[in-house]
């Protein structure tokens, strides 16, 4: 089936689909790729693990160039030098103001070139802790080919993030309010993903970070970060991401893995599996999800940690199979020794200031909310510059790192988003991009405690299928 990957999102055996071979580019390659703009480089990425039977080149570029055309500059991401080696590099000038805009469009243009091919439908299933909802709703509304369902836990998004799906009125966006966190929400999705007849009948797909486009697409913001950070190519490099459920951390492991010359460094709020995971092995979920200033990295079921495994195994399906058997039946699991060391490619963190005694896990920084606030005060006193919560746990790095080589700090998303924390941070909140949503009609559904949240779910989908025929 063409597209069969990118329309599947979960293989038959529950796992996360990966490339079985990581194709490794040759030093001319990596100078080569230096000249080329973002759009350029999603495209030679995209190329490597798409071949031209399943999309010729031109069709391949039209659907890259078209998906990016929505962003708020011509050069799609922004950096911004600010003094002392903070390198804030902007991924969130698209429609939502977040970083998932840039791999949502094109995974978008994707599903609908091979839909439209096929003269197929799909119903797009996803839960959202914040900001992968708004982008996958703006990724296929008012496309004929695909109808989304997304779940959001209300409250535990920020107004502005809830507004900008909340206010989608196509008829092919099905938005739904759940009185509960995010890791709550996605049980009835798993449930419905886990019967193989209702994913076969209504076409079920997910473009969460479980889906290898997402992944696939988000390894260019690391080719092109390198290329503007490195005074020449060849140069180490070091980028530091905030990481929630670790899709994004995990294409910054595969650019690595294709021949990039970075390290990386996780960020995380409180909710830190990602931390004791890639420091002790420690891969455990707590019993409570932490609500933070952070909302779209609150999650404590990190699915891409099967990645970073897989990764580090050299591709080793067995041993990737046992550590997550361990984790789906009990909840934990221990990443064996080996692989552990691998992982810790990302670096281990120096002494901390007085000013500021973070939380560490070994290789990762763990934040909480007025460590963020923190360092969102310090940024903005220094520069005059207001990070957003999530860039904030990465920003953290800056104040602990004596780096010779270039530093590049993942911004995921528009301070705008978040005025409450902004507020916090003593500055004023940003209003470019949002303001209109307030004056908006909304549509949604709430999904209240003590229903049944499956059902529903799988009433709405047949619903859905049942005006498709």
């Amino acid at each position: 089936m063409r597209g069969k990957v990118l329309l599947e999102g979960y293989a038959k055996d529950g796992g996360l689909y990966m490339p079985e071979v990581i194709p490794k580019l040759n030093e001319t390659e990596v100078k080569e790729w230096s000249a080329h703009s973002y759009p350029d480089l999603v495209y030679l990425i995209s190329r490597k693990f798409i071949s031209e039977e399943e999309i010729p080149s031109h069709a391949l570029k039209d659907i890259i160039n078209g998906s990016l055309k929505r962003f708020r500059t011509p050069k799609i991401i922004e950096i911004e030098r600010l003094e002392g080696g903070l390198n804030i590099v902007e991924l969130f000038h698209g429609t939502t103001l977040a970083f998932k805009d840039l791999a949502l469009s094109v995974v978008g243009g994707l599903l609908d070139f091979f839909l439209k091919e096929n003269s197929e439908h799909v119903t797009v299933l996803i839960g959202t802790s914040g900001d992968t909802g708004s982008a996958a709703i703006e990724s296929v509304r008012g496309r004929e080919s695909i109808d989304i369902v997304v779940l959001l836990p209300h409250g535990r998004c920020t107004r502005i993030q809830e507004l900008q799906m909340t206010t989608v009125i196509e008829d092919n966006v099905h938005v739904y309010c759940v009185d509960g966190t995010s890791d709550e929400l996605d049980e009835p999705i798993k449930r419905c993903f886990a019967d193989e007849e209702l994913v076969a009948k209504h076409r079920l797909i997910s473009i969460n970070s479980i889906n290898w486009g997402r992944i696939m697409a988000q390894v260019a913001h690391y080719f092109y970060t390198y290329y503007h950070l490195c005074s020449s190519v060849g140069q180490p490099v070091k980028i530091v991401v905030p990481t929630g459920a670790a899709g994004n951390i995990t294409a910054g492991c595969l650019a690595q893995k294709m021949g990039l010359p970075i390290t990386l460094v996780a960020g995380v709020n409180t909710n830190d599996i990602v931390a004791r995971t890639l420091s002790s092995g420690d891969f455990s979920i707590r019993e409570n999800v932490c609500q933070t200033l952070a909302p779209a990295m609150d999650i404590q079921v990190p699915y891409n940690v099967e990645r970073l495994i897989y990764l580090h195994t050299n591709g080793d399906t067995k041993r990737v199979k046992e550590v997550m058997d361990s984790y789906e039946e009990v909840g934990k699991a221990a990443v064996p020794e080996d692989i552990l060391r691998s992982l810790k490619n990302v670096v281990v963190v120096p002494p901390l200031p007085d000013w500021m005694p973070l939380l560490c896990h070994g290789d990762t920084l763990v934040l909480d909310d007025s460590q963020i606030t923190e360092v969102m005060k310090k940024v903005y006193k220094e520069h005059n510059y207001i990070l957003c919560p999530h860039t904030a746990t990465a920003a953290a790095y800056h104040y602990i790192s004596k780096e010779e080589n270039p530093c590049g700090y993942i911004a995921t998303a528009s301070p705008a988003k978040f005025p409450e924390a902004v507020e916090k941070a003593g500055a004023q909140p940003v209003t470019e991009g949002i303001g209109h949503l307030e004056d908006l009609p909304t549509k949604f559904t709430w999904m209240k405690k003590g229903e049944d949240w499956y059902s529903i779910l799988r009433n709405r989908i047949e619903v859905i299928s049942s005006k498709k025929v």
